[in-house]
């Protein structure tokens, strides 16, 4: 369920946005993921040095059934989405600047998720 709505997702993300340089992204079975600095996260974005190297996206996916009986399927799903959606605004900071922050990234990542869901409204 949570790749099928991902795989959506970045099909979407595909045909509004540039990905000049590719990033793959991959979705992790565990509840969250340990950066390299040893923080805890549900999303993560690595933004290699060298622009000749491939970034990349993981997502932890293992706590949906926790956040469906919580939440709901609907809100449980949007959260991952909001997490790849935050995830890709590190991956544009990083194409235009090669750093990434995060001031004004929650504001973006909203903005993408609100064009998502124009674009996707059913009938």
């Amino acid at each position: 369920m949570v790749r099928r709505a991902l795989i959506r997702f970045a099909a979407w993300l595909r045909r509004e946005y540039d990905f000049p340089i590719r990033v793959p992204v991959y979705l992790f079975p565990s509840d969250h993921i340990i950066t390299a600095d040893g923080h805890k996260v549900s999303a993560s974005f690595f933004a290699p040095f060298r622009r000749d190297e491939e970034p990349l996206v993981r997502i932890a996916t293992g706590d949906y059934v926790c956040l469906r009986n919580d939440r709901g399927r609907d809100d449980a799903l949007a959260a991952f989405i909001n997490s790849f959606a935050h995830e890709i605004v590190h991956y544009q900071q990083w194409v235009a600047t090669g750093r990434t922050w995060e001031r004004g990234v929650a504001v973006k990542a909203d903005a993408i998720l609100r064009k998502y869901a124009e674009n996707t409204q059913r009938p």
